[in-house]
């Protein structure tokens, strides 16, 4: 059943496989409409949110008594994420980013000036000249590697690798597969008015904004609350469920089998499952499949296409292990964790920098990268979530109220960290990991993450118009577009105005309201009117084959 097809009067029976972001997304649009599906949600693991999700922790020893774990923020154009919140009585707290980049003489931060931004003065400045070209002819550059790109306009190493390749991965979280990631986007992140981290690209020193950004509210109570808004609202709701294979997909719709699992005791990573449990075979009209793609393609298994074979198998994917832990020696040893005199510059291409450098009583990192010194273009990422997230005590530094940067009230040895070691098979014997006190590991989370790879953007996103809707079947997930919790929450409502459920009317008049939730980045709000329903309109066309348009 297509957006635009007449509804003739019998539900149709949707089957959502997954209840992160995407498919509590999708459940909830067509839970608007009970008269026309009946909607089935089902995940294997015992809560919802996927990789969203919150950990207790030690409240006398640092000062809050929980953390979100696997996402953590976003951007102020995460609009459909802030509707989500809203929805459930829940809101997603301001920040102004901080970022440490290297250590000793390759530190730099978009903080105040350093010597390693002194040192590649000029390669910023013909950075900058040469983001300005890629504008122009970006058909060129969107198949080209960043690592391409830098090699043939002549950068040096050092430079693309302390300094460009950790502002992408930063972004997009793509970690060791930052070198493959598409020209285009890395000219974005500094050209764009609505969505460029970066943006403007400041020619002396490449990044000296504090970029907006938003916390999110503690997922696991958020989630929860969804759920039993969607049961209410007649979504049966399965937790604890496994889809353990697609048996028949025919003209009259899909048939599949379902077990049930054992509830997980960290309430993350199931694994194995539970072999000797009874298999359900089920019916249902549409099934989404809002799991990653290789888990997709096994659960079609020889149902899959050719076509679905090829570009759910063209997804590259990496195992990440995040560890949780409150060692601040490790940290003072691998990063820079404050204000450095000795690697802060007085004047910068002739311009007095004494106002930046007075910032440096506020600086509190919140986001870490640490190129390898083995391997610079392999990284390793790091969260100070006590300066990040919003429910540990912060205040603003008196010495520096033009700023509106804040600090931690806490000392580093009582700050949580986390800090993600990318890449197993391949870049494992660059880890760290043996050097975290383990007496001060909270705990250790595996995942399975995508790689941005060019390739993505050439075997995989063009193509998924091509696998949408046929064989009653769809597919929702960050994966789909890039990596982002915004992006799950777009790809499930699409799925659902795909089925005919619509689309939530009061987003074309979220523009209105842009002042909710972002005080003090008044210059970027009217850019970000109607963006969201841009954003969704160009995910339709790229992921279904369809323009939304109003009503449809």
């Amino acid at each position: 059943m297509s957006s635009k097809e007449p509804f003739i009067g019998q539900k149709k029976r949707v089957l959502i496989v997954g209840a992160g972001a995407a498919g509590m997304s999708c459940a909830d649009q067509l839970s608007k409409s009970p008269e026309k599906f009946d909607v089935t949600i089902i995940d294997a693991q015992d809560y919802c949110g996927g990789q969203a999700f919150s950990i207790g922790i030690d409240k006398e020893k640092f000062g809050a008594e929980w953390l979100n774990q696997g996402v953590q923020g976003g951007s102020y154009i995460f609009r459909h994420t802030f509707r989500m919140f809203e929805q459930q009585g829940f809101k997603a707290d301001p920040v102004k980013l901080q970022v440490s980049f290297g250590k000793g003489d390759r530190f730099w931060t978009n903080v105040f000036p350093t010597k390693m931004v002194q040192k590649h003065a000029s390669e910023i400045k013909r950075f900058t000249l040469l983001l300005k070209f890629i504008r122009w002819f970006e058909v060129f550059f969107v198949f080209m590697p960043i690592k391409v790109l830098m090699k043939l306009f002549m950068f040096s190493t050092e430079f693309t690798e302390y300094m460009i390749l950790p502002t992408i991965a930063l972004f997009l979280g793509t970690g060791n597969a930052t070198p493959e990631v598409s020209s285009v986007i890395l000219e974005r992140l500094f050209t764009s008015p609505t969505y460029g981290m970066w943006y403007p690209a400041d020619e002396d020193s490449l990044a000296s904004n504090h970029p907006p950004m938003c916390v999110f509210p503690k997922f696991s109570d958020f989630y929860e609350t969804w759920r039993q808004s969607l049961v209410k609202a007649g979504v049966n709701v399965r937790l604890s469920t496994e889809l353990t294979r697609v048996i028949k997909r025919t003209s009259s719709g899909v048939k599949v089998g379902t077990k049930p699992r054992k509830p997980q005791p960290d309430h993350h990573n199931p694994v194995g499952g539970d072999p000797d449990a009874p298999e359900t075979i089920e019916d249902y009209d549409e099934i989404v499949l809002c799991v990653l793609a290789d888990t997709a393609k096994r659960l079609l298994g020889k149902n899959a296409t050719t076509k679905e074979k090829f570009v759910l198998g063209s997804t590259k994917w990496s195992d990440d292990v995040t560890v949780t832990h409150w060692d601040d020696t490790y940290m003072q040893n691998h990063y820079t964790n404050t204000y450095d005199p000795d690697q802060a510059i007085r004047t910068l291409n002739g311009k007095d920098q004494s106002l930046r450098n007075e910032r440096g009583g506020s600086f509190a990192p919140m986001y870490y990268i640490k190129p390898y010194p083995e391997d610079p273009s392999k990284l390793e990422m790091c969260f100070d979530c006590t300066n990040y997230q919003s429910q540990f005590p912060r205040v603003s530094n008196p010495a520096d109220p033009p700023s509106g940067l804040e600090v931690s009230r806490l000392p580093l040895n009582r700050h949580v960290f986390q800090t993600i070691f990318l890449n197993k098979d391949r870049d494992s014997p660059l880890w760290t990991m043996d050097q975290i006190n383990k007496d001060k590991i909270i705990r250790i989370d595996w995942w399975h993450q995508l790689c941005h790879s060019w390739t993505h953007y050439l075997f995989v996103v063009p193509w998924m118009w091509a696998l949408n809707g046929r064989h009653h079947t769809r597919y929702a997930a960050a994966w789909t577009l890039v990596n982002a919790h915004e992006l799950a929450v777009i790809s499930g409502l699409a799925a659902a105005w795909s089925l005919g459920g619509g689309y939530p009317e009061e987003m074309w008049h979220d523009g209105k309201e842009a002042g909710r939730v972002e005080p003090g980045v008044e210059e970027r709000k009217g850019r970000w009117e109607g963006f969201a329903v841009l954003c969704f309109r160009l995910y339709c066309l790229l992921a279904y084959g369809r323009w939304y348009s109003k009503g449809s």
